[in-house]
């Protein structure tokens, strides 16, 4: 199987082709659609993972860089050591729930979710929630068989509360530990997480919700890779490479799609061959120097760049990501393309002739898209704050009896409100595409 140009690598980032297999573990929930839509609302529920908001801000930063024009809010309700039956909200006692009876176990669940989703999810009315469990709940020991039942239990409640209120849920298995071992996979809690993570699979088929399997995705990442680690943070919690990684996976078993656009320019004569999802006009040639204005329809989804070494771990830029520039016919030798006049990437005519994907490769369409990532990321740090400093802020009783507490509340929600707003009215201006100017010219010979 041979890798068209049109979905070739970046000029600056290289995916081995061995990866185009690798990517095949990933299975779209729902063949060429998109999972979120216009007008969606979608929460992130889970653990300290999902509290990290790095995974989840790279999702929504890819569904609002690839459909700028639609309508999206993205909450993050994650709360560090969470589990399935919502212990930091709920405070079940564990030792009762993983002994009890059917009927007592029931009970205890359905208390235990109900209250949680009650207080900190169902308020934001979303129409799409991810459910991000397991890492906490299986102990960070071998199966327990007991632990599987309370956390399937608690699933299968999650899944019919938001059923109950028109959700659309996605469960997703837990990520492996990456401890630093050669055979990651043999590891006890790992084969514990495995098991859990099957069992959710079955759990989402018997109550018709989607489910992504991101643990085999991220296991045969660090089997694959010659690093002791690849996820850049600790054992459980994955730095930016690693979030990257998770981000992916997920994104691709929601039917995410590769292009952002495409260009191919032939030069006798001058003229477009072929386009998609953008339009080019201005087209002109001098002195083996081309030159056109470009308006897309997307911008790339944008990488940060403190995680690009997951790029060499997974093929995020040929599955995710495709903004492609293709010349043909120029001369041989080294060319410059410069983009508003700010040089990208330096390439040969072979290069140019064979398709470039220019998504993450400098310049400054890849500045707005990181820009983007950026104010997503400050966005979601303050919708934190307001969340858990301020809406769930509880003041001892000596200090809130008869005091002023709950009217400087309310008002400090209605300022970060606002705050929040203002930032999301400049995600979406920031998330239009713009038009601009391409110059492709010979290289200066110090450029070479």
């Amino acid at each position: 199987m041979k890798t068209s140009a049109l979905f070739s690598s970046s000029p600056i980032i290289t995916i081995p082709f061995a990866l185009a297999a690798f990517a095949m573990t990933i299975c779209a929930a729902q063949a060429g659609e998109f999972f979120i839509h216009d007008g969606d609302r979608v929460v992130f529920l889970g653990d300290s993972i999902t509290e990290q908001r790095l995974y989840t801000s790279y999702i929504e930063a890819y569904a609002l860089s690839r459909h700028p024009t639609w309508k999206l809010v993205f909450r993050n309700a994650g709360w560090g050591g969470d589990t399935a039956w919502l212990r930091q909200r709920s405070h079940t006692n564990e030792t009762q729930l993983f002994a009890a009876d059917d009927a007592t176990l029931l009970a205890m669940v359905k208390k235990a979710v109900d209250s949680g989703l009650d207080r900190d999810v169902l308020p934001l009315k979303p129409t799409v929630v991810t459910v991000d469990f397991g890492m906490n709940d299986h102990e960070y020991q071998a199966f327990r068989p007991d632990i599987l039942r309370a956390y399937i239990s608690s699933q299968t409640e999650i899944a019919r509360v938001f059923a109950s209120n028109g959700i659309k849920a996605v469960f997703l298995t837990p990520q492996p530990i990456e401890d630093k071992r050669p055979d990651p996979d043999q590891d006890v809690r790992n084969i514990s997480l495995k098991a859990f993570s099957e069992a959710l699979g079955s759990m989402a088929a018997r109550e018709k919700a989607s489910f992504v399997d991101q643990f085999e995705p991220y296991m045969q990442a660090m089997l694959r890779s010659h690093e002791s680690t690849i996820g850049g943070g600790n054992a459980v919690h994955p730095g930016l490479p690693g979030h990257t990684i998770m981000a992916w996976a997920i994104l691709k078993s929601l039917g995410a799609t590769p292009l952002v656009s495409s260009v191919s320019i032939g030069r006798q004569p001058l003229r477009v061959e072929t386009s998609a999802a953008c339009r080019v006009n201005n087209l002109t040639e001098e002195s083996d120097a081309v030159s056109f204005d470009r308006l897309d329809d997307a911008l790339p989804m944008p990488i940060d760049p403190k995680a690009d070494s997951a790029l060499a771990i997974a093929p995020i830029i040929s599955d995710l990501d495709v903004y492609n520039l293709r010349i043909a016919d120029l001369p041989k030798g080294s060319y410059t393309i410069s983009i508003d006049g700010e040089v990208a990437a330096t390439v040969s005519a072979d290069d140019l002739a064979q398709g470039l994907n220019l998504a993450n490769s400098g310049g400054p369409i890849t500045k707005q898209s990181r820009d983007l990532l950026a104010m997503v990321v400050r966005k979601n740090d303050l919708y934190f704050n307001r969340w858990r400093s301020v809406q769930l802020f509880s003041a001892p009783e000596w200090l809130s009896k008869g005091s002023d507490l709950e009217t400087r509340r309310t008002a400090e929600l209605a300022r970060l409100d606002r705050e929040i707003d203002g930032l999301e009215a400049k995600i979406d201006a920031l998330r239009k595409p713009r038009l601009r100017h391409f110059l492709i010219a010979p290289a200066p010979k110090d450029a070479e």
